[in-house]
């Protein structure tokens, strides 16, 4: 299909695409589909072998993942809790570096071994095998955010904060072993000291750079007088896109420093952060649509089936095999987490966005096979989605790490001032609770609790102490600090306590 390429069908293609994958990702998130992977097939969809949209630029791509990728990255790290993360630290940042680099390795070498040493594949060298598989070493944020997000899952042994820090942080790792990998392949010249000084440089100047500019930025935020409130995103936008160029230009790794930068924001207090979060939010969701958008439309689909067979015996291998022998030889140190715990991050080992966007890299660079490692990548991306992202609950549930998420969520749509330390919860009435007295005034309360509004159904209420309760009722409680709201619960006899906070 031939498009006359004017701002008008640009933004007509884009406003069709973006409604028709909005309304399928919530027809598919019915059956547990991925939205992430549908926003991926409707690109296919609409892509040359499709509706017959023409786009085969990567430098285009590879623009736009970048983007998509410094906001997605700032956006998790914002939501990335410091309390939650501080325990597992060390298992995510041996999962990150280590981890990323024994997947890479291990996977490498069957890819060596299967194409050299079969009829059925193409024969690649080893330091190709090395890149193919450096390229697709990492688990992808967007898509390990996205999706232990939207589970409605309780994971134990710290296992969320985990995976969502090794999937933020380890990105850096194959992005550099991808570089290094085209840049040994294009010149025999250079030794393994100056790979690991740039190695080195690139972690250590984009940990330094992403904590003193996330400081930074907090610090404008609380000092600049904007007029206007809807500004303050803007602004901190602007500073997430120079905190990622500023650190590439200083040759460090910009990937890493916004997700840092996103946490260092996220765990400080500024104005209007409930604004700037709610803004992150969605614009972080727009971008993974974008991004999964372009990148399916980069795709032919008719090459992929040339690539299938090749595809599924790396991808098995790699769910299988190189992912589990890269997390249990890191989490050997680490006695505490059960052997099921071990196996579970080993299958939440996502692939999404970013290893397509890194396998643009050796295209632009004109790497032999680059086409080919950027389609095998591709369909593993599928399989990944398709197999892991589909079963992530089944999975938890069958190992023991998963529980119901508490049904106390924030349904009056309110929430404290982040300046106010005080903490606030919804409580529902049971036939338990009420068993004493079904007033409000029979509840025992402790004295600095205070019931600010009742839903009964759809009905918001004002209580007062006569007010009669019913089961499912839902009271909206403030308190001085979470100490007092835990006693709350236990005065009401709620052994599993939840809070609502900012």
């Amino acid at each position: 299909m031939e498009l006359n390429i004017t701002i008008e069908n640009v933004l007509l293609t884009s406003s069709i695409l973006l409604f028709i994958s909005l309304i399928i990702s919530k027809t598919g998130y019915r059956f547990g589909v991925p939205a992430l992977l549908l926003f991926l097939l409707v690109g296919m969809a609409f892509g040359t072998d499709g509706v017959g949209i023409e786009f085969n630029n990567p430098y285009y791509a590879q623009f736009i993942g970048t983007v998509a990728l410094s906001i997605i990255l700032f956006s998790g790290g914002m939501d990335t809790k410091i309390e939650d993360i501080r325990p597992v630290i060390r298992e995510g940042v041996v999962l990150a570096t280590a981890g990323v680099v024994i997947t890479a390795l291990v996977t490498g070498v069957f890819v060596y071994i299967i194409t050299t040493f079969t009829d059925q594949h193409v024969s690649i060298t080893l330091l190709e095998a090395l890149l193919l598989a450096s390229v697709m070493s990492s688990t992808d944020s967007a898509s390990v955010f996205s999706i232990l997000r939207s589970k409605k899952l309780i994971l134990k042994h710290n296992l969320r904060p985990l995976l969502e820090l090794e999937s933020g942080s380890n990105d850096p790792m194959a992005y550099l072993l991808t570089i290094l990998f085209i840049q040994m392949i294009q010149s025999t010249d250079v030794s393994a000291w100056e790979l690991v000084q740039m190695l080195l440089l690139q972690l250590t100047v984009g940990s330094i750079c992403g904590y003193l500019l996330g400081r930074l930025a907090v610090f404008i935020l609380n000092k600049i007088n904007i007029q206007y409130e809807s500004l303050y995103p803007v602004l901190l936008l602007s500073m997430v896109f120079f905190i990622f160029s500023f650190t590439n230009l200083l040759q460090g790794n910009g990937y890493l420093a916004v997700y840092i930068a996103g946490v260092v924001v996220g765990n400080k207090r500024f104005v209007h952060k409930r604004n700037v979060n709610s803004f992150f939010e969605g614009f972080a969701w727009l971008w993974q649509i974008v991004m999964f958008l372009t990148l399916g439309l980069l795709v032919n689909p008719r090459e992929l089936l040339s690539v299938a067979g090749l595809g599924i015996l790396v991808g098995v291998f790699l769910i299988l095999v190189g992912r589990p022998i890269s997390v249990y030889l890191c989490m050997l140190p680490f006695r505490k987490l059960p052997f099921k715990a071990k196996t579970f991050i080993s299958w939440v080992g996502l692939r999404g966005a970013v290893p397509i966007i890194f396998a643009t890299y050796p295209q632009i660079a004109g790497i032999p096979n680059a086409n080919l490692i950027f389609n095998v990548v591709f369909f593993i991306t599928i399989l990944s989605l398709v197999v892991q992202g589909m079963s992530i609950s089944k999975v938890a549930n069958k190992l023991g790490l998963a529980s119901p998420e508490p049904q106390n969520v924030n349904t009056f749509g309110m929430a404290l001032p982040e300046e106010m330390k005080s903490s606030m919860s919804e409580i529902i009435m049971t036939e338990e609770i009420l068993s004493h007295g079904n007033q409000l005034m029979k509840l025992s309360l402790p004295d600095n609790t205070l019931v600010v509004m009742l839903k009964r159904d759809n009905k918001f209420i004002i209580p007062t102490g006569k007010t009669k309760l019913l089961p499912n009722d839902r009271l909206l409680v403030i308190t001085d600090n979470d100490e007092e709201l835990r006693r709350t619960y236990e005065s009401l006899g709620i052994d599993d306590y939840t809070m609502q906070k900012n």
